[in-house]
């Protein structure tokens, strides 16, 4: 199994879901996420970005965005047996359902 970055971005300006969908959305996320963890799908829990956008794991930078123009909601790195599982994996994503996009990346 390798580790892939699934990186999320939000094409949907904030605050135009409606307070119910809003709480049904973010429902969505903590089940997908709870799934993902389930299956020992979560090769590390969720992570934050340095203030520079760059991820760190033990002082090495694993993965650097602060050169990106378009500015990320989030990300989570995951196990999967090759690409077309992460993509399994990626199209289950909430984010999605707004019009976002998931960008899937190979891990060192």
């Amino acid at each position: 199994m390798s580790e892939f970055f699934l990186v999320f971005r939000k094409k949907q300006k904030p605050g135009l879901l409606r307070p119910l969908n809003e709480k049904l959305y973010l429902k969505h996320w903590q089940d997908w996420l709870l799934s993902l963890a389930a299956q020992d799908v979560l090769a590390r829990p969720v992570q934050k970005l340095d203030i520079g956008g760059k991820l760190l794991f033990a002082d090495e930078v694993v993965l650097d965005l602060s050169g990106m123009q378009e500015p990320i909601e989030g990300f989570i790195i995951i196990h999967a047996d090759g690409y077309e599982h992460a993509i399994r994996i990626a199209s289950e994503c909430p984010i999605l359902s707004l019009g976002g996009s998931v960008e899937i990346r190979l891990g060192s």
